[in-house]
């Protein structure tokens, strides 16, 4: 064989066998590109919201950070009375680097050398115009911090003098679990706390983020819910946004946010009502018949599906009272501090 043909042949050999081993996948399962196609083989697109996963929450640590009273505070409100041997202060902590402030009650028995235990007050939804720190939760603390129980009512982000929340309005909900999780880690910071002493209070919106806390943690935190909201997500937001065709541009804009990320993302993973099973707290649940806002079907509805998977859940119904249950208020906060009291 003359020798130019030779030495064509003897590329030619060269050029298959480098693309054959470029082309090959390895037993290890590494992938050879071919010489002949590109590498720049795009990546998969980031799924950011996935850390709100309630698995993804629950494998989380939070360190949480020092609670600071900062200064004593008066509420703005007719209700609010002071009790005598009782100290509130306007109260912050940092979750996740921004500043969260709330409203405390410490009564002044409540020492490091005989502390207290503590009950985290969560408030439902309140307008920001007419926002103040302790709205929806001061009157209640009070008498709570007359049977010597402190309180602590977080502002959550965007209230009160916090720092504010993020610019898209689900991340801004999806992490008020995140920043009472976050206070939960706080709370050795202050030597006047027995943190083996815990218990929530939730109103409305307020109960959907113990609930879920209660979820992500697996907690026994002895929890009292008025008119909490159980729906699971997103009916707990589209059920109060109206019709499609009569809503505004926020409106529109925030349904377009919500299909956008039940098409991306697995919605019920951020959802209270696939997690009841996660639920190790005792509860008590209170309703009022006159409910304009959370119907008592929901929270009776909840309370089977308690029952059905064996929790220690109480429910307590009242015909007459409203969202507030302000027609049987002495009567609530009785049966709460009985309620509490029980697990002193």
């Amino acid at each position: 064989m003359p020798k130019k043909i030779l030495s064509v042949f003897s590329g030619l050999l060269i050029v298959v066998g480098l693309f054959l081993f470029f082309s090959i996948k390895t037993q290890t399962g590494t992938k050879l590109l071919s010489p002949l196609v590109s590498s720049n083989v795009p990546t998969p697109s980031p799924r950011p919201m996935e850390k709100y996963y309630f698995d993804n929450l629950a494998n989380e640590e939070y360190e949480g950070s020092q609670i600071q009273l900062e200064e004593e505070y008066t509420p703005p409100s007719m209700y609010f009375e002071p009790i005598d041997d009782v100290k509130t202060w306007l109260f912050s902590y940092f979750s996740n680097g921004k500043k969260v402030t709330g409203m405390a009650n410490i009564p002044n028995q409540c020492t490091e050398n005989q502390p207290c235990p503590v009950v985290i007050m969560l408030r439902g939804y309140v307008d920001n115009e007419i926002y103040f720190t302790g709205i929806g939760t001061h009157k209640a603390a009070g008498q709570f911090a007359q049977n010597g129980f402190i309180t602590l009512a977080p502002d959550f982000l965007g209230f009160g003098k916090s720092d504010y929340p993020d610019k898209d309005v689900l991340k801004a909900r999806f992490t008020r679990p995140i920043t009472l999780l976050n206070l939960l880690s706080s709370l050795e910071t202050l030597p006047q706390i027995n943190t083996q002493k815990t218990f929530f209070w939730g109103h409305s919106n307020g109960g959907q983020i113990a609930l879920s806390v209660l979820e992500i943690t697996g907690r026994k935190i002895p929890t009292i819910l008025w008119a909490p909201m159980t729906k699971g997500f997103p009916e707990c937001i589209t059920t109060y946004i109206g019709d499609e065709d009569d809503l505004d541009k926020n409106g529109k804009k925030l349904l377009d946010q919500i299909n956008d990320f039940c098409v991306k993302y697995s919605a019920e993973r951020v959802s209270i009502d696939h997690f009841w099973n996660r639920i190790n707290a005792p509860i008590e649940i209170h309703q009022g018949g006159a409910d304009q806002w959370v119907p008592a079907k929901w929270s009776e509805d909840f309370v089977n599906q308690m029952q059905l998977r064996g929790k220690n859940v109480s429910y307590y119904y009242y015909p007459e009272s409203d969202h507030n249950l302000k027609q049987n208020w002495d009567e609530v906060v009785e049966k709460n501090l009985k309620f509490y009291k029980k697990y002193l």
